[in-house]
Protein backbone atom coordinates (compact mmCIF):
# COMPACT_ATOMS: atom_id res chain seq x y z
CA UNK A 1 0.00 0.00 0.00
CA UNK A 2 1.10 3.75 -1.15
CA UNK A 3 1.41 6.48 1.59
CA UNK A 4 -1.13 8.47 -0.65
CA UNK A 5 -3.41 5.67 -1.76
CA UNK A 6 -6.91 7.61 -2.53
CA UNK A 7 -5.43 11.04 -2.86
CA UNK A 8 -5.16 13.48 -5.14
CA UNK A 9 -2.12 15.61 -5.99
CA UNK A 10 -1.76 18.98 -8.06
CA UNK A 11 1.54 19.26 -9.35
CA UNK A 12 2.06 23.07 -10.69
CA UNK A 13 5.18 22.57 -13.14
CA UNK A 14 4.67 19.27 -13.81
CA UNK A 15 5.35 18.42 -17.04
CA UNK A 16 8.78 18.27 -16.77
CA UNK A 17 12.27 18.23 -14.89
CA UNK A 18 11.76 18.71 -11.36
CA UNK A 19 8.21 19.02 -11.29
CA UNK A 20 7.52 15.57 -12.99
CA UNK A 21 9.89 14.01 -10.76
CA UNK A 22 7.51 15.20 -7.94
CA UNK A 23 4.48 14.03 -9.69
CA UNK A 24 5.81 10.86 -10.34
CA UNK A 25 7.05 10.26 -6.75
CA UNK A 26 3.21 11.25 -6.06
CA UNK A 27 1.87 8.17 -8.10
CA UNK A 28 4.48 5.88 -7.26
CA UNK A 29 2.89 6.10 -3.95
CA UNK A 30 -0.63 6.05 -4.82
CA UNK A 31 -1.43 9.70 -5.12
CA UNK A 32 -3.67 10.59 -8.35
CA UNK A 33 -2.02 12.93 -10.16
CA UNK A 34 -3.31 16.37 -12.24
CA UNK A 35 0.06 17.51 -14.12
CA UNK A 36 -0.50 21.49 -14.21
CA UNK A 37 1.78 23.11 -15.95
CA UNK A 38 1.59 26.46 -19.04
CA UNK A 39 3.35 23.56 -20.93
CA UNK A 40 2.02 20.57 -22.38
CA UNK A 41 1.53 18.12 -18.99
CA UNK A 42 -0.19 15.09 -21.26
CA UNK A 43 3.37 13.13 -21.84
CA UNK A 44 3.83 13.32 -18.17
CA UNK A 45 0.83 11.98 -17.56
CA UNK A 46 0.39 9.35 -19.97
CA UNK A 47 4.31 8.10 -18.56
CA UNK A 48 2.17 7.79 -15.01
CA UNK A 49 -0.91 5.95 -16.56
CA UNK A 50 1.67 3.80 -18.51
CA UNK A 51 3.20 3.28 -15.26
CA UNK A 52 -0.28 1.90 -13.70
CA UNK A 53 -1.20 4.76 -11.84
CA UNK A 54 -4.04 7.32 -12.14
CA UNK A 55 -3.43 11.07 -13.93
CA UNK A 56 -4.42 13.83 -16.09
CA UNK A 57 -2.88 16.79 -17.36
CA UNK A 58 -4.71 20.53 -17.17
CA UNK A 59 -2.84 23.63 -19.15
CA UNK A 60 -2.42 26.44 -16.55
CA UNK A 61 -0.78 29.98 -16.67
CA UNK A 62 -0.19 30.43 -12.41
CA UNK A 63 -0.62 33.56 -12.71
CA UNK A 64 -4.13 33.73 -14.27
CA UNK A 65 -7.04 33.15 -11.99
CA UNK A 66 -9.33 31.89 -14.55
CA UNK A 67 -6.50 29.53 -15.49
CA UNK A 68 -6.16 28.28 -11.59
CA UNK A 69 -9.73 27.62 -11.01
CA UNK A 70 -10.03 25.28 -13.95
CA UNK A 71 -7.09 23.38 -12.77
CA UNK A 72 -8.62 22.85 -9.44
CA UNK A 73 -12.24 22.01 -11.41
CA UNK A 74 -10.20 19.66 -13.66
CA UNK A 75 -8.53 18.04 -10.44
CA UNK A 76 -12.73 17.69 -9.04
CA UNK A 77 -13.95 16.29 -12.07
CA UNK A 78 -11.21 13.71 -12.86
CA UNK A 79 -11.11 12.41 -9.12
CA UNK A 80 -13.99 14.21 -6.95
CA UNK A 81 -11.43 15.47 -4.49
CA UNK A 82 -8.11 17.77 -3.71
CA UNK A 83 -5.42 16.72 -1.03
CA UNK A 84 -1.96 17.64 -1.96
CA UNK A 85 -1.41 20.66 -4.28
CA UNK A 86 2.62 21.47 -4.62
CA UNK A 87 3.29 24.81 -5.97
CA UNK A 88 6.35 24.40 -7.65
CA UNK A 89 5.78 26.52 -10.87
CA UNK A 90 8.27 29.70 -10.97
CA UNK A 91 10.22 31.32 -13.37
CA UNK A 92 14.03 30.67 -12.67
CA UNK A 93 15.50 29.48 -15.38
CA UNK A 94 15.15 31.58 -17.73
CA UNK A 95 16.36 34.58 -15.31
CA UNK A 96 19.34 36.02 -16.43
CA UNK A 97 21.26 37.30 -12.98
CA UNK A 98 22.38 40.68 -13.21
CA UNK A 99 22.90 43.38 -10.62
CA UNK A 100 19.02 44.93 -8.93
CA UNK A 101 19.29 48.04 -10.35
CA UNK A 102 19.57 46.62 -14.45
CA UNK A 103 16.68 44.34 -13.30
CA UNK A 104 13.55 46.12 -15.14
CA UNK A 105 10.20 46.55 -13.95
CA UNK A 106 8.64 44.64 -16.72
CA UNK A 107 10.49 41.52 -15.67
CA UNK A 108 10.21 41.86 -11.78
CA UNK A 109 6.82 42.17 -12.73
CA UNK A 110 6.83 38.61 -14.66
CA UNK A 111 8.80 36.94 -11.87
CA UNK A 112 6.76 37.79 -9.05
CA UNK A 113 3.45 37.48 -10.93
CA UNK A 114 4.33 33.65 -11.32
CA UNK A 115 6.46 33.08 -8.35
CA UNK A 116 4.32 34.56 -6.00
CA UNK A 117 0.85 35.66 -7.49
CA UNK A 118 0.49 32.44 -9.15
CA UNK A 119 1.32 30.57 -5.15
CA UNK A 120 -1.80 32.59 -3.98
CA UNK A 121 -4.04 32.36 -6.85
CA UNK A 122 -3.50 28.13 -6.76
CA UNK A 123 -3.69 27.96 -3.05
CA UNK A 124 -6.93 30.01 -3.36
CA UNK A 125 -8.76 27.88 -5.96
CA UNK A 126 -8.15 24.22 -3.83
CA UNK A 127 -9.02 25.83 -0.41
CA UNK A 128 -12.59 25.66 -0.52
CA UNK A 129 -12.45 22.04 -1.75
CA UNK A 130 -9.78 20.89 1.11
CA UNK A 131 -12.29 22.84 3.77
CA UNK A 132 -15.34 21.32 2.43
CA UNK A 133 -14.13 17.94 2.64
CA UNK A 134 -12.29 18.33 5.84
CA UNK A 135 -8.29 19.20 4.91
CA UNK A 136 -5.28 19.11 2.47
CA UNK A 137 -1.93 19.61 1.95
CA UNK A 138 -0.27 22.86 0.67
CA UNK A 139 3.70 22.50 -0.15
CA UNK A 140 5.33 25.50 -1.30
CA UNK A 141 8.49 25.24 -3.04
CA UNK A 142 10.96 27.99 -1.85
CA UNK A 143 14.62 28.05 -2.11
CA UNK A 144 17.85 28.56 0.06
CA UNK A 145 18.56 31.68 -1.93
CA UNK A 146 16.53 33.12 0.66
CA UNK A 147 19.23 32.31 3.57
CA UNK A 148 21.96 32.65 1.37
CA UNK A 149 21.27 36.03 0.35
CA UNK A 150 21.85 35.50 -3.20
CA UNK A 151 23.06 38.22 -5.27
CA UNK A 152 22.48 39.33 -8.76
CA UNK A 153 19.09 37.50 -8.44
CA UNK A 154 16.98 39.56 -6.19
CA UNK A 155 13.50 39.24 -8.26
CA UNK A 156 14.15 35.63 -7.34
CA UNK A 157 15.32 35.70 -3.88
CA UNK A 158 12.50 38.17 -3.17
CA UNK A 159 9.87 35.89 -4.54
CA UNK A 160 11.45 32.74 -2.64
CA UNK A 161 11.24 34.61 0.59
CA UNK A 162 7.58 36.04 -0.06
CA UNK A 163 6.38 31.61 -0.27
CA UNK A 164 8.05 31.33 3.29
CA UNK A 165 6.11 34.46 4.93
CA UNK A 166 3.14 33.37 3.03
CA UNK A 167 3.45 29.43 4.25
CA UNK A 168 3.48 30.86 7.99
CA UNK A 169 0.42 32.97 7.25
CA UNK A 170 -1.57 30.29 5.15
CA UNK A 171 -0.34 27.81 8.17
CA UNK A 172 -2.34 30.27 10.57
CA UNK A 173 -5.12 30.64 8.73
CA UNK A 174 -5.57 27.20 7.69
CA UNK A 175 -4.96 25.07 10.75
CA UNK A 176 -8.63 25.32 11.89
CA UNK A 177 -10.08 23.78 8.51
CA UNK A 178 -7.06 20.43 8.93
CA UNK A 179 -5.36 22.08 5.85
CA UNK A 180 -0.92 22.20 6.22
CA UNK A 181 1.28 24.10 4.85
CA UNK A 182 4.42 24.10 5.01
CA UNK A 183 7.64 24.68 2.35
CA UNK A 184 10.42 23.46 1.17
CA UNK A 185 13.58 25.16 0.51
CA UNK A 186 15.72 23.33 -2.25
CA UNK A 187 19.62 24.16 -2.76
CA UNK A 188 20.72 24.73 -6.24
CA UNK A 189 19.03 21.55 -7.81
CA UNK A 190 20.95 20.09 -11.72
CA UNK A 191 18.80 18.48 -13.57
CA UNK A 192 18.29 17.83 -17.64
CA UNK A 193 16.25 21.10 -18.44
CA UNK A 194 18.75 23.34 -16.56
CA UNK A 195 22.25 24.45 -17.78
CA UNK A 196 24.42 24.82 -14.74
CA UNK A 197 28.37 26.40 -15.27
CA UNK A 198 31.07 23.96 -14.09
CA UNK A 199 32.01 26.39 -12.13
CA UNK A 200 29.12 27.29 -10.02
CA UNK A 201 28.18 23.39 -9.91
CA UNK A 202 31.53 23.01 -8.54
CA UNK A 203 31.34 25.71 -5.82
CA UNK A 204 27.68 24.35 -4.52
CA UNK A 205 29.15 20.95 -4.36
CA UNK A 206 32.28 22.55 -1.98
CA UNK A 207 29.82 24.36 0.08
CA UNK A 208 27.77 21.46 1.26
CA UNK A 209 28.19 19.11 4.42
CA UNK A 210 27.52 16.56 1.21
CA UNK A 211 29.56 17.03 -1.05
CA UNK A 212 28.06 16.23 -4.22
CA UNK A 213 25.29 17.51 -6.82
CA UNK A 214 21.65 17.83 -5.56
CA UNK A 215 19.55 16.46 -7.72
CA UNK A 216 15.28 16.06 -7.93
CA UNK A 217 15.45 12.61 -6.22
CA UNK A 218 16.88 14.62 -3.13
CA UNK A 219 13.75 16.18 -2.83
CA UNK A 220 11.40 13.72 -3.20
CA UNK A 221 11.39 12.31 0.60
CA UNK A 222 10.60 15.71 1.58
CA UNK A 223 7.72 16.32 -0.33
CA UNK A 224 6.35 12.80 0.19
CA UNK A 225 6.68 13.70 4.06
CA UNK A 226 4.84 16.70 4.20
CA UNK A 227 2.20 14.98 1.75
CA UNK A 228 1.24 12.12 3.64
CA UNK A 229 -0.11 11.15 7.07
CA UNK A 230 3.99 11.70 8.63
CA UNK A 231 3.37 15.29 8.74
CA UNK A 232 0.31 15.55 10.47
CA UNK A 233 1.27 17.62 13.28
CA UNK A 234 3.57 20.09 11.21
CA UNK A 235 2.37 23.27 9.43
CA UNK A 236 3.50 26.47 9.07
CA UNK A 237 7.45 25.34 8.64
CA UNK A 238 10.48 25.57 5.93
CA UNK A 239 11.95 22.08 5.37
CA UNK A 240 15.58 23.15 4.08
CA UNK A 241 17.17 20.29 1.50
CA UNK A 242 20.10 21.18 0.25
CA UNK A 243 23.14 18.86 1.62
CA UNK A 244 23.97 20.97 4.34
CA UNK A 245 24.49 23.84 2.45
CA UNK A 246 22.98 26.42 4.52
CA UNK A 247 23.14 25.91 8.54
CA UNK A 248 20.80 27.90 10.80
Amino acid sequence: MGRLDGKVAIVTGGARNIGAVYATTLAAEGARVVVADVLDGAPAAQAIRDAGGEAVSVEVDVSREDDTQRMAKTAMDAFGRIDVLVNNAAIYVSIQRRPFHEISAEEWDRVTAVNIKGVFLCAKAVFPHMRDQGGGRIINISSNTVMAGTPNFLHYVASKSALIGMTRSMAREMGSYGIRVNAIAPGLVEHDGQSVPPELSASRVSARSIRRRQTPEDLTGAVLYLAASDSDFVTGQTLVVDGGDILY
